[in-house]
């Protein structure tokens, strides 16, 4: 079994914000380290999203082209996934050329299976500027929520996918009239609704396993029938519909964004001697995990299974892990209202190791979570720097001061006699937390590994057997010793720098073989690492930095005044 893991494709289109990062990026970045770990073939894909109108929108803004905006934008989003040691196999743009040819095939093929159909429609227009307004082309008040700034394709309070023709006292957003009326116009359909009956028995062998979050929604919206959707816009940025009578329509961002999975693993697989169909997207042992976030849910369980049934040319997505939201001190990121954190701001005065660590504690699973700088102070110094670098501090240090000369391979039976039955189950408990993506459970079962080898160094306190018998303290650093490589071992997928630190200790890498080996459970790489005398490899140092309270006030203050002044 391989896993093919993809990302929701982050849109090219502004900063990415906490929420974003928790919600789809880290969790997605640490099951795949957790798979490959486990020796299992894996890749994450992924890349920018770079069509549609609120990007024409703001290009226009920046008096930048398109493509230069969008290009902008996806090197940005890229450094900044490199800073949080967010990794990816490949991470494409769908403005690249061999996008448009992907995107292509599926639109012809499904045209000629009867599954895209050209439709007479309404259309909302400006009666002043005689722009079209498909989109985010035009704002009017939310008919579910009363929502008066939902947008004409979806409404940011409730989420409802909107029918701009419903909205209610609908404004241009090219020149501000509120002159709007229905025209006649056409686009072509994505006929939803022929496939119906194959995507409920589909639908049905998916719902024992996702999530309780996405099984009703999806079913409120599928039961009695589809809803066929327009792939066509009237825009001057995009792929070109291929038919002589479409010219001046593209094929609309939420049909090619996600075959942008499909085109970027193409274009990763290229001269890899792998087929990106039969070896990955269309092969019976390939796991398809698409992480993404509860606003994506439609696309990605409804939509992107139908085209892929529908054209036969890749599986549907087995694991739908989609997080809820991440919200700031309770209330939704909103930069135009100054309610944000600029996440490259807080990478550089933080580091990757803590902001992955808070922010892994925040994966909505389950519910909404929030985001506070109080929050992140505590989490980093009463339970990383408190628990874990306390712990290893203490013992690596002690070691070194005590024992420079090494401890010999008899003062580790001990820990073999004693533990190994709990780093056993720790292990299986942990690989069913990762392997079921209960990425932020993973991390608090790793913690409660680490509070209790902290609590076994403080209960033997080596610094006072050392007074009264120097070989018994040897063997409380011993057996401290190895569970630092355990714990070096398992916070790999999460925190990779700390955990490169914690091994450096041992002279070995998350690459080393032995690491493998105990990450998959085989204590008998352990029991072959100990089984010669034991020296650091490194001078040990403090591992975890604490974070400055008045540095966490001063932020805190930062983001009130900010958010007051808009």
């Amino acid at each position: 079994m391989k896993y093919l893991i993809t990302s929701a494709l982050p849109y090219a289109n502004g900063p990415l914000h906490f929420g974003h990062i928790a919600g789809v990026y880290l969790p997605a970045d640490i099951f795949t380290r957790h798979k490959k770990l486990s020796g299992v073939k894996a890749i994450h894909i992924s890349g920018s999203d770079e069509h549609g109108v609120a990007i024409m929108q703001n290009a226009q803004k920046a008096k930048k082209s398109y493509q230069e905006y969008v290009n902008e934008w996806h090197k940005t989003h890229k450094e900044l996934f490199d800073k949080y040691d967010i990794h990816f196999d490949f991470f494409g743009q769908t403005s690249a050329p061999y996008h448009k040819e992907e995107t292509l095939k599926w639109f012809n093929d499904l045209l000629g299976k009867g599954l895209i159909e050209k439709r007479a429609e309404k259309q909302l227009q400006c009666q002043d500027c005689r722009n079209m307004l498909p989109d985010r082309f035009v704002e009017g008040e939310c008919y579910v929520c009363q929502y008066a700034e939902a947008r004409g394709d979806e409404c940011p309070n409730c989420g409802t996918w909107i029918d701009p023709l419903k909205l209610i006292k609908p404004v241009c957003k090219f020149c501000g009239s509120k002159h709007v009326m229905a025209v006649d116009s056409y686009q072509w359909y994505l006929m939803l609704s022929k496939m119906h009956e194959k995507f409920q028995k589909w639908f049905e062998t998916r719902k024992p396993i996702w999530r309780k979050n996405v099984v009703p929604f999806v079913e409120s919206l599928t039961k009695d029938n589809l809803v066929d959707r327009a792939i066509t816009r009237d825009l001057d940025w995009g792929i070109d519909v291929p038919l002589d009578e479409a010219k001046g329509k593209k094929i609309y961002v939420w049909f090619d964004a996600p075959i942008g999975y499909v085109s970027n693993t193409k274009k990763f697989l290229e001269g890899k001697g792998e087929d990106y169909i039969k070896d990955w997207w269309g092969s019976k042992d390939t796991t398809i995990v698409n992480f993404i976030g509860k606003d994506n849910i439609i696309f990605h369980a409804i939509i992107f299974p139908v085209m892929s049934m529908g054209t036969g040319f890749v599986n549907p997505v087995t694991e739908l892990p989609a997080n809820q939201y991440v919200n700031l001190e309770g209330k939704q990121f909103s930069k135009s209202k100054g309610w944000y954190v600029d996440s490259e701001e807080a990478i550089n005065t933080f580091g990757s190791d803590a902001l992955r660590f808070y922010l892994t504690s925040l994966i909505p699973e389950t519910s909404d979570s929030s985001f506070t700088w109080k929050g992140l102070e505590l989490k980093i110094n009463s339970e990383l720097a408190n628990n874990i670098g306390n712990f290893i501090n203490r013992a690596m240090k002690f070691s070194a001061s005590k024992f420079p000369e090494g401890i010999s391979k008899d003062k580790f039976q001990p820990f073999f006699n004693d533990h190994l039955k709990e780093v056993e189950s720790f292990i299986k408990e942990y690989h069913e937390l990762l392997d079921s993506y209960q990425i932020k459970r993973g991390q608090e079962h790793l913690m409660a590994l680490g509070s209790k080898v902290n609590q076994f160094i403080t209960e033997r306190a080596p610094w006072t057997e050392f007074k009264a018998d120097p070989e018994k303290a040897k063997e409380t650093i011993a057996t401290s010793a190895a569970y630092v490589l355990v714990i070096g071992t398992f916070f790999s997928p999460y925190l990779p720098q700390l955990s490169k630190s914690i091994l450096s200790y041992f002279g070995l890498t998350s690459e080393s073989d032995v690491v493998k080996k105990i990450y998959q459970g085989d204590l008998t790489a352990l029991k072959a690492f100990f089984a010669t005398d034991f020296k650091l490899q490194v001078d040990p140092q403090g591992l975890v930095p604490k974070i400055d309270p008045k540095l966490i006030e001063e932020l805190d203050l930062k983001l009130k005044e900010k958010a007051s002044l808009v």
